[in-house]
């Protein structure tokens, strides 16, 4: 078994040699092409993840295999501007090679750890209902991490925000321990 290696603190290992880091400008395609690879999330334009990967780096992370350098994982995450002590995860996009080896979680975690998540006390996202891969994902991370189970609402609904084109999007909102 190959351990995780990183420069920030991981609680997993998984069967891949793989570094944990925060993106930088020329990572932009890749994530790109990681999160195409990741249906049914949403691709954003190449352009939009170029800015995730430059202007919100610190608050974003990404798992690259050592072997090959390709991207297995990425979290884009920012600091709500109105509530700088709640980090809300825009999307979490793991490749297939990596998926059900804990490597979400080990982002999530490095992540929060990090010194751009000093004094967060909140982890929020929004989770379509039926995508049981992320409810799993976030609902495991509270019962570890914190100190409520979560609490859900309605935030962008699909007849109203969406005009019928993608499915409701339901806040999910976490108090860390």
């Amino acid at each position: 078994m190959i351990t995780t290696h990183s420069d920030l603190e991981a609680d997993t290992t998984i069967d891949l040699q793989i570094l944990l880091r925060h993106p930088q400008s020329t990572d932009g395609y890749h994530v790109n092409r990681l999160i195409d690879r990741c249906k049914p999330l949403d691709t954003n334009s190449t352009y939009c993840n170029l800015l995730q990967c430059l202007h919100f780096a610190d608050t974003c992370m990404l798992a690259e295999d050592q072997e090959d350098n390709s991207l297995l994982g990425f979290i884009s995450a920012y600091r709500k501007p109105a509530e700088p002590n709640t980090l809300f995860v825009w999307q979490v996009a793991i490749d297939k090679r990596a998926r059900g080896e804990g490597l979400a979680r080990t982002l999530l975690t490095n992540l929060l750890a990090s010194d751009a998540c000093a004094g967060v006390t909140h982890l929020e996202t929004t989770i379509t209902a039926d995508n049981a891969a992320s409810w799993g994902l976030f609902e495991s991370f509270a019962r570890s991490q914190a100190t409520d189970s979560g609490t859900r609402h309605l935030l962008f609904d699909q007849q109203r925000h969406f005009n019928g084109d993608s499915s409701s999007e339901i806040l999910f909102r976490i108090t860390l321990g």
